[in-house]
């Protein structure tokens, strides 16, 4: 199974986790694919700032993962799987953006 996955032609990281049967993706590719931001650390910075329930749960969210890092090494990336990214329903990554 292939570590990147594709959405709109941009790359997005992603771990296979045998234990839990379930994909991972980084966290920090989604976003910059969902709001075609130029900081994706800025802009998730901000998003904690501005919401505090967020920041509280982004730990129980988010987990690290290990993940090929553009330069070819391996880091820890925060990452969550497809029912962490909806984990917050009430929040909108893209602030209205139609996807």
């Amino acid at each position: 199974m292939s570590n990147i996955k594709l959405f709109e032609s941009k790359h997005i990281r992603a771990v296979w986790n045998e234990y839990d049967q379930k994909w991972y993706f980084s966290v920090q590719d989604v976003v910059e694919v969902l709001t075609d931001s130029m900081d994706v650390k800025q802009y998730i910075k901000r998003m904690l700032s501005r919401d505090e329930m967020l920041k509280r749960n982004w730990g129980t969210i988010c987990t690290l993962v290990e993940m090929q890092a553009a330069d070819g090494k391996n880091r820890k990336v925060q990452a969550a799987d497809t029912k962490d990214f909806t984990y917050y329903p009430n929040y909108s990554i893209t602030q209205g953006r139609t996807i």
